[in-house]
């Protein structure tokens, strides 16, 4: 029993490195970032197959000249914008490694 909280002896307090490492990554995604990284890869999936076997996945389920294709379309450029940003957002919130200052 002598040696259970001995006094002078008492645990210094050492930050988890996980919780830091993941506040400083920044790798939280809200839902606006996992409905555009969703459209990112329906859009890069659907371009993959236009340029391999040229059949386009969103114009064979909604018409080729319909306005719900065109919406499709368009909300993929604007999540694609989207994650153009988010990239940014994330490669300014990392810091650099040692030595690539």
């Amino acid at each position: 029993m002598a040696t259970m909280n001995a006094p002078g002896m008492e645990r210094r307090h050492i930050p988890e490195r996980r919780s830091t490492a993941t506040a400083e990554r920044g790798t939280y995604l809200n839902a606006l970032d996992w409905a555009a990284t969703v459209l990112m890869i329906v859009g890069g999936l659907n371009w993959g197959l236009v340029g391999a076997f040229d059949y386009n996945v969103v114009a064979a389920l909604f018409g080729s000249d319909s306005p719900l294709t065109r919406l499709v379309y368009a909300f993929v450029g604007i999540a694609a914008l989207y994650g153009a940003y988010m990239a940014a957002r994330t490669a300014v919130a990392r810091p650099l490694p040692p030595g690539m200052e």
